[in-house]
Formats: C-alpha cells, sequence, structure tokens
C-alpha cells in the first residue's frame, strides 16, 4: 500500500492531469523541470526517488483545496536550488514563484549564526501566504517521513526546530492571513499529531532503557 502511495510515475502522473485539467501552466512546467533535476536523487531513508517528496506535496496540496498555479509551482521546485546546484534565475516559471522559491531555500549569510539564520528565514517568510503553505505542507511530509530515518539526535533536532520556528509562524500566519485559518488549522493539526507521536515514542524507549540500565 506505502509503494503504490508513493509510486513516483503515479504521482507525476496524478498531479500533471490535474494541473492540465485546472489550466494550471506554471505547474506543468515546474513538475518536467523539477522531475529532470531531481533525477538520480534519493531520500534519506536510501530508497525512495526524492521526486517522490514534491511530488506528495502537491497531491497534498490539491487535496486540501489549494488550487494556486503558483502555490503548487513554488511547492515542486522548493528543492531544487538548495539540492540541485541550479540558480532560482534559471527556472522556466515566472519571477513571482522564482521569488517564492528563494524565500523557501534556506542560507547562512556571511557573519550569521545558523540560528540566527534561521530567524531571518522564517520571518521572511510571512510577507508571502504562498510560500508559508508550501513552507508548512514540507514539514507535514518530511516529520511524517523522519521516524525510522533519522536517528534520536536528529529527530529531537527536528521537532524542537518545528516548535521554535514553524508553529509560531502557522500562528503569525492565522492573523494575518484569517481567510486562510481553516487551511492552517488543517497542517498545524497534521504536524502537531505527528511529532507528539514521536515525542512520546521517544520519551517512552528513552525512559525504558534507562529502567534496563539500571
Amino acid at each position: 500500500m506505502t509503494n503504490e502511495l508513493f509510486d513516483a510515475e503515479k504521482l507525476y502522473t496524478y498531479n500533471k492531469g490535474f494541473a492540465m485539467g485546472a489550466g494550471m501552466m506554471e505547474t506543468v512546467k515546474a513538475l518536467s523541470y523539477a522531475r529532470d533535476k531531481h533525477k538520480g536523487q534519493i531520500r534519506k531513508d536510501g530508497k525512495t526517488p526524492y521526486i517522490v517528496h514534491p511530488l506528495t506535496m502537491a497531491s497534498h496540496a490539491t487535496a486540501i483545496g489549494i488550487r494556486d498555479d503558483e502555490t503548487i509551482a513554488m511547492i515542486l521546485l522548493h528543492d531544487v536550488s538548495e539540492d540541485c546546484n541550479t540558480s532560482v534565475n534559471d527556472f522556466p516559471v515566472n519571477d513571482d514563484i522564482k521569488q517564492g522559491v528563494k524565500k523557501l531555500t534556506f542560507i547562512v549569510l556571511d557573519g550569521e549564526t545558523k540560528e540566527e539564520a534561521k530567524t531571518r528565514y522564517y520571518k521572511a517568510m510571512l510577507d508571502d501566504v504562498r510560500v508559508i503553505l508550501a513552507k508548512c505542507i514540507d514539514r507535514c511530509h518530511n516529520v511524517s517521513s523522519m521516524a525510522g530515518v533519522f536517528n534520536h539526535e536528529k529527530l529531537h533536532s527536528y521537532i524542537d526546530e518545528t516548535r521554535e520556528y514553524v508553529l509560531p509562524l502557522i500562528r503569525k500566519a492565522k492573523d494575518r492571513y484569517p481567510e486562510y485559518s481553516n487551511l492552517f488549522f488543517t497542517l498545524k493539526y497534521s504536524i502537531c499529531s505527528v511529532v507528539d507521536s514521536i515525542e512520546a515514542t521517544m520519551i517512552s524507549f528513552e525512559t525504558n532503557g534507562e529502567h534496563k540500565q539500571q
């Protein structure tokens, strides 16, 4: 069932058919470009084609009612610059999408600490609701696929970042973009459900491990 749900070709065909039917031509361009650039890349589990990540995100977005062409294109392209050594300026999409992807691309500037860069990164997202939606859907998929892939230290770090930066971003976004409140509630619920479950499991595992050692 999992293999069928995350089959790269089926996901690609579904998203392309949806985009063509809805006249989302920026998404159509982003689809083929992202697939080409991520070709041969594998996710951290060592077996899943990387393109499954943005394709699953795009499917998630349309499933919860997002129909904005530029938002879906940003989702599909969000990791291309960072992971494929490709300039955003070379993307075959409009300038608004390029700017959105730039905001989704995390970099540490000269003289910045990583924490300072994160603060700047998440703050800049508040100016574009499409970027916030893309980031939240990205976090949804990443937290749902990190168990069994990340070690405990990485899990703790990722959960801490989610609580410190992503959840506050959602709270601020709900105030700034009240018309998207239902979407933000759905995304927050999805993120928190997974994070809380994994954290509780880790605490139980760590506590039981300590008891065994004693």
